[in-house]
């Protein structure tokens, strides 16, 4: 389980470091960083799918993503004694983000790059990338250290050894090490990132797949968009906890149940409703009785993934179904860490009514995102590695 997020200069978060337990909810008005927070999640999970640098070239690239305030906010400048304004530069450019886990934590560093002729200047670079034991970062803890092209490890002894000398500066260590005898951290830590899931565009709309039968093969991890529900759900049913799935309609639909049908080879959803003659497929439901049915596909995965994060859950759904989502959530960060992002007020009630929830309320002051309520003696113990 990720016990720490860190990000320094990534849009609004200048500097933001966050607690983290099994379960944790995002709130905030509109404009205080949610979505760069959620972001940054996204980013590194490209890390490890060898994607940042696209990543951030999509979003216009290292400098419309870097924090466009001054380098420090000084009191004078938040009483409105003096106006706002940067000075000369006393640390390097760069937009960073790690995590840290009581196992293995990770840092990756990335700068502008040396003056060149390339037609590919503007991409960024990775400075420094950075495992090491534990949560909190030290120079004895430190495992594997990437600086510009070289990456080592540290061998048994306690001495470094090269694992690789002329890695592109475009190119991720977790991508383009893979030594699982001499660096099996690397591969820990990357297939631990390429677990996480991220569900934030599941389509209910009239044209959507999922209200069309589908071809289905097992599948214990519903797609990011839900083409696979009935599959999914099926999976469920099979190799996973069918009581579970039984519960979670009735809890959300009193007297309602779900089958999965057959047309030809395909998989297609019946719902079945209390006072019908007929169960309603897929192309009838509403889009909030479709969009709570992935949310159950998506929560009782028989594969739990190490982390799942919900963007805006609530969308579409009806008031009343609210707390029941809240109880689904809830158990399922029993078994997988989970991240929620939302705006509802009656969603964030209810999750926090479980003791187990990590509030997180963000707040802007100045064009900064910071965590209400956070002094600097309430943040997690966290350091950069330096270039």
């Amino acid at each position: 389980m990720l016990a720490t997020l860190a990000i320094a200069n990534y849009r609004s978060l200048r500097s933001v470091i966050v607690p983290l337990t099994e379960l944790n909810v995002v709130s905030g008005e509109n404009g205080t960083g949610k979505s760069n927070l959620y972001r940054t999640l996204r980013l590194l999970a490209e890390t490890a799918q060898g994607n940042v640098i696209a990543s951030l070239a999509r979003e216009g690239g290292l400098q419309s993503t870097l924090w466009a305030g001054p380098e420090t906010i000084s009191a004078a400048m938040k009483r409105g004694e003096h106006p706002v304004q940067g000075g000369p530069r006393r640390e390097p450019v760069s937009l960073r983000l790690g995590f840290a886990s009581d196992e293995f934590s990770y840092a990756i560093d990335l700068g502008v790059p040396e003056p060149s002729t390339s037609e590919f200047a503007l991409d960024p670079e990775i400075k420094r990338e950075c495992i090491w034991s534990g949560p909190k970062f030290r120079p004895s803890a430190l495992l594997i250290d990437r600086r510009g092209p070289v990456v080592r490890t540290r061998d048994a002894r306690g001495e470094w050894r090269i694992l690789a000398s002329n890695l592109a500066t475009f190119d991720s260590m977790l991508t383009q090490v893979a030594d699982a005898e001499q660096a099996p951290e690397i591969l820990t830590v990357r297939e631990q990132i390429r677990s996480w899931r991220f569900y934030d565009h599941l389509r209910t709309d009239a044209e959507s797949p999922i209200r069309q039968p589908q071809l289905g093969t097992r599948t214990p991890v519903l797609s990011h968009d839900g083409r696979d529900l009935a599959a999914a759900l099926q999976t469920i049913r099979e190799i996973g906890d069918a009581s579970r799935l039984n519960q979670a309609v009735a809890d959300a639909f009193t007297g309602a149940s779900v089958d999965i049908g057959r047309v030809g080879h395909a998989f297609t959803v019946e719902f079945h409703q209390h006072g019908l003659l007929r169960p309603l497929s897929a192309a009838e439901l509403s889009d909030g009785t479709l969009r709570y049915l992935l949310w159950i596909a998506a929560l009782l995965t028989p594969r739990p993934p190490q982390l799942m994060v919900l963007n805006e859950p609530e969308t579409s759904l009806h008031p009343d179904l609210l707390p029941p989502l809240a109880r689904l959530i809830a158990d399922a960060s029993r078994s997988t860490q989970l991240w929620v992002v939302s705006h509802s007020s009656r969603l964030l009630s209810a999750l926090q009514d479980d003791e187990r929830c990590n509030a997180i309320e963000l707040t802007k002051d100045f064009g900064e995102t910071a965590v209400r309520e956070q002094g600097l003696l309430d943040r997690p113990v966290w350091h950069w590695p330096e270039r």
